[in-house]
């Protein structure tokens, strides 16, 4: 077997990005995978994007990653979510199709130069000292590389639990990957059990869909690729439809309590707080007499309906019951049960803001494994994971994202910096600067950054530039023109349903009007007709014009706080003995190993008083 510069461990979204990345920077990248088949799955949900998600995949493409160019292939239904609030809530939302999804990935890995997949089962990692220098396969083989990007999911020591039962498993019927965790443990990580889970799957012709509410997608040229130019017409897209628990369907779960496994003491792991089972919704929302459920397609020709929302780990007996209490499906027709999985991964804050295992040179994380859920998490992660092995190995400098230029800046300090016990899942609130971070604007966040890794083609950089500078050419013009009471003014604003003018006004102050567009003052200003904008770089422009002042407002909060970031904390210091440290700030400190002032300050357990002592400190040094 020969050697390489790359090995990934892990054919999910996380490690498909990640060996996607390597390979395109160059490096000789082996993915190992328990299934080839099974490359970019969907366990549950077949969707792409949702709340915060949807920004991720739009970053994970500017950056010049797979699953924004995958998830626009060939999708059943697309709608823009939170159209009614501002643009820092606004995001993508894709039902797609649970097979074509993977096989079209699969075949955008097929093609790309410098990668070799193998179906096999990775059991330990090969290393010397501090230094990981390979992985050991389940027949003994081992496989030397330079680094190691580890990213299985929900796979390793798996068990999928239902009712009474707990079986040996991975997702969708898969087998389990074992060893590996033991052997991280040898190698002295922490690992941590951590729970998820599916719901069942339901006949489709089953179904009495005329007591749902029909869900349309959206009319637009919504995409998550910025290089994306053809769309599904709404016409074609499928619906999906709305239904709702009710109190037949909560006393059934509160009277068979000791028939699931999340609460009769089978369940081990901590499941995820935001996508919570059947169960733990009515337990915990006692007060509530319904709770709303999606039927939602899995395959544009096919059966299978997705119950989203109702997740759980009852016994396949007692789901029947449950599902066939709600209305619309009483007579419904299982194709599959639904269960919860419980797996092993490591205690994120383990790893450093590369995504590298602190503890060892060449070992990165990705997806699951650090303590995330969710398809949109895991490629954001597997591709930060695989542009900083490929750094480590090329000797450049590694890529870090801050909170200010991308939610996957967000979620590696949120998980590395304060940990998490539980399944972490994006949401926007736990972005400071929404507004900075939106669904528009990945390309002009991350571009620059994909192009200068090597993961932009110089062609798609120079289409983004040119992009760019007719943005800058319709604000200049929209800056310099006035528009006054004409008559011909007059009279097109009110055929318009727009209200018309008192007085002369810039262009760029009429377009911050509510309702007022773009393609309103193309109509008005002959010289924009010129300038040529897609649907995307009118976006952009609109939002600039009509939230300038409080993008302005969060730049400038995000400036002040950029002088803690650029505030390097010496890798050497020695906390533990540090004069006037509170005792947990001491163990606090020492244990994440903070890069600059500002990650200090949102160590969980360190406050603004230890910050000022830890300033005072490393000034004294420097004297």
């Amino acid at each position: 077997m020969k050697d390489y510069e790359i090995i990934v461990v892990g054919g999910g979204h996380a490690g498909v990005e990640a060996c996607a990345a390597t390979a395109h920077m160059g490096l000789s990248t082996l993915l190992i995978t328990l299934n080839k088949k099974m490359i970019s799955n969907m366990p549950c949900n077949p969707s792409i994007g949702g709340s915060a998600k949807g920004i991720v995949v739009r970053e994970v493409d500017a950056l010049g990653g797979m699953m924004g160019i995958a998830a626009d292939h060939e999708y059943l239904q697309m709608k823009m979510l939170n159209t009614g609030k501002g643009p820092g809530v606004q995001c993508l939302r894709a039902q797609e199709d649970k097979h074509a999804y993977p096989a079209y990935m699969q075949h955008l890995l097929d093609e790309i130069p410098n990668l070799d997949i193998l179906e096999k089962e990775v059991v330990a990692l090969s290393y010397h000292d501090d230094v990981v220098d390979g992985v050991i396969l389940k027949d003994g083989t081992v496989i030397h590389s330079k680094a190691v990007v580890i990213s299985t999911g929900t796979y390793m020591d798996g068990a999928i639990l239902r009712g009474k039962k707990s079986v040996s498993g991975g997702p969708d019927g898969e087998n389990p990957s074992i060893g590996l965790s033991d052997s991280l443990r040898k190698m002295g990580l922490e690992i941590i059990r951590l729970k998820t889970g599916t719901p069942p799957r339901i006949k489709k012709s089953s179904i009495d869909l005329s007591k749902a509410t029909i869900q349309p997608g959206m009319a637009g040229d919504f995409a998550f690729s910025y290089t994306t130019k053809t769309f599904v017409p709404v016409e074609e897209q499928l619906p999906c439809y709305l239904i709702y628990t009710n109190e037949k369907t909560h006393k059934l779960i509160t009277d068979n309590l000791d028939r699931t496994a999340t609460y009769n003491g089978l369940q081990t792991g901590v499941g995820p707080r935001y996508c919570p089972s059947i169960e733990s919704k009515v337990m915990t929302f006692k007060d509530k007499s319904r709770h709303q459920l999606f039927l939602e397609p899995e395959f544009r020709n096919g059966e299978s309906i997705y119950l989203q929302g109702f997740s759980t780990a009852m016994d396949e007996e007692m789901q029947v019951e449950m599902v066939h209490s709600i209305v619309g499906l009483e007579h419904a027709e299982f194709l599959k049960y639904a269960y919860a999985i419980e797996y092993d991964a490591l205690v994120p804050t383990q790893f450093d803001l590369t995504l590298r295992v602190k503890k060892y040179k060449g070992l990165y994380g990705a997806g699951q494994i650090c303590g995330t859920s969710g398809y949109e998490e895991a490629a954001g992660l597997g591709l930060v994971a695989g542009i900083n092995a490929a750094n480590y190995v090329l000797g450049r400098e590694p890529f870090i994202l801050k909170r200010n230029e991308s939610y996957i800046g967000v979620m590696i300090d949120d998980i590395v910096t304060k940990g998490t016990n539980e399944p972490y899942r994006l949401l926007s609130s736990r972005a400071e600067y929404r507004l900075l971070l939106r669904h528009d604007n990945a390309d002009l966040r991350l571009t620059p950054y994909g192009f200068k890794l090597g993961l932009i083609s110089n062609e798609r950089y120079q289409e983004f530039l040119k992009k760019n500078k007719n943005i800058e050419k319709a604000r200049q013009i929209l800056d310099k023109t006035h528009l006054g009471t004409g008559k011909s003014t007059t009279e097109y604003l009110v055929s318009q349903g727009i209200e018309p003018l008192t007085s002369g006004v810039s262009a760029t102050e009429f377009l911050k009007r509510p309702g007022v567009k773009y393609h309103h003052l193309v109509e008005l200003i002959p010289e924009l007709k010129e300038i040529e904008l897609d649907f995307i770089g009118v976006s952009q422009l609109e939002i600039m014009v009509k939230y300038e002042g409080y993008i302005k407002r969060e730049e400038k909060e995000a400036l002040s706080f950029a002088k803690y970031e650029e505030h390097k904390l010496p890798e050497n210091i020695d906390y533990l003995n540090m004069h006037g440290l509170a005792l947990e700030a001491r163990q606090k400190l020492d244990k994440i190993r903070p890069i600059n002032i500002g990650q200090a300050g949102r160590i969980s357990g360190v406050n603004p008083s230890d910050i000022s002592i830890l300033i005072l400190n490393l000034k004294k040094k420097e004297k």
